[in-house]
C-alpha cells in the first residue's frame, strides 16, 4: 500500500501511465531550479525516488523543505525526458504547493556528494545522512536480508525464542561490556558476547531448532568488520551432525543472497589445514589466485643457509608484479614479514629470458631454480616470494602478503562462499600455565578420530567446528558442542579447570546437562558483514543506521558521556583518577 490520507503516490512511483491523473505526493524539497520567469522546478524526494513538479514561481520552497504537491501527471517534452530517472517521463503541473515543515540550510548535500563528507559529521548529523540514496538502499536491503533469513528459517522448523540481554560474566575470548547491579552493589551483570549458553539450554529444553537474529556486544578494538554492538543469526540444532548445520545455514545464506539479488552460488567446503596449506589464512578469499606452493622437497639439501635449517619452505606467484614492485617495495614487504614474525623474505624476479634475478639467485643451484619455476608457474614478469619458516608462520606471512598483494575489495563479484571445518582444539600452550589453549569455547566437540590423543598429544586434536567465509570475511563460526559431562570434564581438566572450579563458574550451564542433554550443534553469522558485502560496502558502518565510529564515539549523541556522582553513588562505585598523561 503506497498511498495514505497525505498522499496517493509515492515519488519514485509515477510513470507514463499515469499521464492525465490528478495525483498528490509528500517529500522533501531535492532542488529547486528556476524555469522561464513565472515557472520553476522542484524535483520532490522520498526514499522511492524523484519526480519533477511545475509549480509557479512565487512558491518559496528550498532544500529539504518538506511539503505536499497535488497536480496532474503530464508527459515531458521529448526534449526534456530524462532516462537516467524511472519518473524522468513525466512531470506534475498545475501544482498546488503546501508547505509542512521548513527547513534550515543542511551541513552537507542529501545526495551522493555528502560521500566526501568527513565520516564523523556524516554520523553526527545520521538522520540527514539516512535520506541519501546509499543509506536508503542499504538500510532496506539490510531489512529484505533479514526477513529472508527469518523465512528460511521458519520453513525449516526453526523457532525464534529471545535470550536474556543481562547475563553473567563468561568467558567466550573477547572483553565484555560489565553493567552494575543496584540493588545488589559490587555485584555485576555482562552484556551478551553472544546468546551461546542460553541456546544450549534450549536444546536441553527440547526445543530442538531455535533461532533469532541476536544483538550480540564485544568490548573490542573497532574496524571496518567490528562494531561494539552488531547483529547475528544465531542456531542451535538437536540431534545433528556438521553437515545438518552447514545445510541448515547455507539456506538461510542462499535465501539472503537472492533477496538481494544475487546469485550465491555453490558452497565449498575446505579444511582449516587445506586452508593454511593453499591460501596461508583461515578464512581465504578464492576470487584470486597466488596459492601457497610447497617448496621444503625443493630445497631438501639446498646449501643456502637460510633454507637450509628451515622446516616449512614455501613460496607464491604475484604473476606480472616484477615490474610494479622496485627494490624500495621489497625492502617494505621483506620488513613487513619480519614484524609478521618470518625470519626474512626471499624474493625472485623472471626476466624476459627466463632467468631468476635476485640477491639471492646466485646461492640456488640451477636444479633448484628450475624445480621454483616449475612448481609455481613462474614466467617472465612473475614476482616469485619465499618464506623458510616454522610451517604455521610460513604460512600466516605468504598468507598475508597474498591479500595485500592481490586481493580486491571484499564487496567485489564474484561471491565465493565457503566452509572452513576441521579447526585445531587448541591453539598452542599457555606461557604461564604450561596448559593447551582452546581455539574456540571450551563446550566444543573433539573430532571423534582424535579422542585418543586428547591427553597424549592435544595439539593435534581437531574440533567440530566450522567457519563460513565470503570473500575473505568471517561471517560467522559454530560448532557441534559437548553434551556428555565425562568427555567436557576432560576438556576441562587439559585447561586446568577441576570439577569445583567448573561447577562455581559454569555450574548454571552444566547442571543442566545432567538432566539428558541430546547432542547438538549451532552457528552464529554476523548478518552486518553479509549485508555490507551484499550491498557492495566494505565497512560495516554503512549498513546500520546509528553505528560507533572506529573510536567507540557516537558523534550523533556524545556518547560514551560521564554519568553524575548520585548515579555512582546509588550504584557503589567510586572512580580511580586515571594515570597522569592519560584521559582528562
Amino acid at each position: 500500500m503506497t498511498g495514505t490520507s497525505m498522499r496517493t503516490h509515492r515519488c519514485g512511483d509515477l510513470r507514463v501511465e499515469h499521464i492525465g491523473q490528478t495525483v498528490t505526493l509528500a517529500g522533501w524539497v531535492a532542488t529547486r531550479r528556476e524555469h522561464g520567469e513565472h515557472l520553476a522546478f522542484v524535483d520532490l524526494r522520498d526514499f522511492t525516488g524523484v519526480t519533477q513538479c511545475v509549480v509557479d514561481n512565487t512558491v518559496d520552497v528550498r532544500p529539504e523543505y518538506v511539503i505536499q504537491v497535488t497536480g496532474v501527471v503530464t508527459a515531458r517534452p521529448a526534449e526534456n525526458v530524462n532516462t537516467k530517472l524511472p519518473t524522468g517521463g513525466v512531470e506534475i503541473q498545475q501544482c498546488q504547493v503546501e508547505i509542512l515543515n521548513v527547513a534550515e540550510p543542511p551541513p552537507f548535500p542529501i545526495n551522493d556528494r555528502a560521500d566526501t563528507v568527513a565520516e564523523n559529521t556524516r554520523l553526527q548529523y545520521r538522520y540527514l545522512d539516512i535520506r541519501r540514496e546509499r543509506m536508503q538502499r542499504n538500510l532496506r536491503l539490510r531489512s529484505a536480508v533479514n526477513s529472508a533469513i527469518r523465512r528460511s528459517m521458519e520453513d525449516q522448523g526453526f523457532v525464534e525464542v529471545e535470550t536474556p540481554m543481562l547475563v553473567p560474566s563468561t568467558p567466550e575470548g573477547a572483553r565484555e561490556f560489565i553493567v552494575p547491579s543496584r540493588q545488589q552493589p559490587g555485584s555485576f551483570y555482562a552484556l551478551p558476547q553472544s546468546p551461546q549458553l542460553f541456546k544450549q539450554l534450549l536444546m536441553v529444553g527440547g526445543i530442538d531448532r531455535y533461532y533469532q537474529i541476536a544483538r550480540c556486544l564485544r568490548d573490542e578494538d573497532l574496524r571496518a568488520d567490528r562494531q561494539f554492538e552488531f547483529f547475528q543469526l544465531d542456531a542451535e540444532m538437536s540431534f545433528v551432525s556438521q553437515e545438518d548445520v552447514h545445510e541448515a545455514i547455507g539456506a538461510s545464506v542462499v535465501a539472503a543472497a537472492k533477496a538481494a539479488g544475487q546469485d550465491p552460488g555453490e558452497i565449498v567446503k575446505i579444511t582449516w589445514h587445506e586452508a593454511m596449506e593453499r591460501f596461508g589464512v583461515d578464512k581465504p578469499d578464492l576470487r584470486f589466485g597466488m596459492e601457497l606452493a610447497e617448496l621444503t622437497d625443493v630445497f631438501a639439501a639446498t646449501e643456502f643457509k637460510a633454507f637450509a635449517s628451515a622446516s616449512s619452505i614455501k613460496g607464491i606467484n604475484a604473476a606480472g608484479k616484477a615490474e610494479e614492485y622496485g627494490r624500495n617495495k621489497l625492502d617494505g614487504m621483506t620488513d613487513h614479514a619480519k614484524q609478521m614474525g618470518a625470519k626474512g623474505l626471499v624474493w625472485l624476479k623472471v626476466g624476459a629470458d627466463g632467468a631468476l634475478e635476485s640477491p639471492v639467485a646466485k646461492f640456488l643451484s640451477d636444479a633448484e631454480q628450475a624445480a621454483v619455476k616449475e612448481r609455481l608457474d613462474a614466467k617472465p614478469g612473475d614476482l616469485i616470494l619465499i618464506v623458510a619458516d616454522e610451517w604455521m608462520t610460513t604460512c600466516e606471512v605468504l598468507g598475508q602478503l597474498r591479500n595485500d598483494i592481490g586481493r580486491p575489495p571484499v564487496y567485489e563479484g564474484p561471491y565465493r562462499y565457503l566452509w572452513v571445518l576441521d579447526f585445531p582444539l587448541f591453539v598452542g600452550v599457555d606461557e604461564v600455565t604450561g596448559r593447551p589453549k582452546p581455539a574456540h569455547h571450551p563446550f566444543t566437540q573433539p573430532h571423534p578420530d582424535d579422542l585418543h590423543l586428547l591427553e597424549t598429544e592435544p595439539l593435534k586434536v581437531r574440533s567440530q567446528a566450522y567457519d563460513l567465509v565470503l570473500n575473505g570475511w568471517e561471517l560467522g563460526s559454530g560448532s557441534i558442542r559437548i553434551h556428555e559431562p565425562e568427555l567436557q570434564q576432560r576438556v576441562f581438566n587439559l585447561l586446568g579447570v577441576t570439577a569445583e572450579e567448573a561447577d562455581r563458574r559454569f555450574g548454571f550451564f552444566l547442571n543442566p546437562f545432567r538432566y539428558g542433554a541430546p547432542p547438538h550443534g549451532g552457528f552464529g553469522m554476523g548478518t552486518d558483514r553479509l549485508v555490507a558485502i551484499l550491498a557492495g560496502e566494505d565497512n560495516i558502518r554503512e549498513v546500520i543506521a546509528y553505528p560507533k565510529t572506529q573510536s567507540g564515539a557516537d558523534p550523533l549523541t556524545g556518547a560514551p558521556t560521564p554519568i553524575d556522582e548520585l548515579q555512582l553513588r546509588e550504584l557503589g562505585i567510586a572512580l580511580r583518577k586515571p594515570p597522569a598523561g592519560k584521559g582528562g
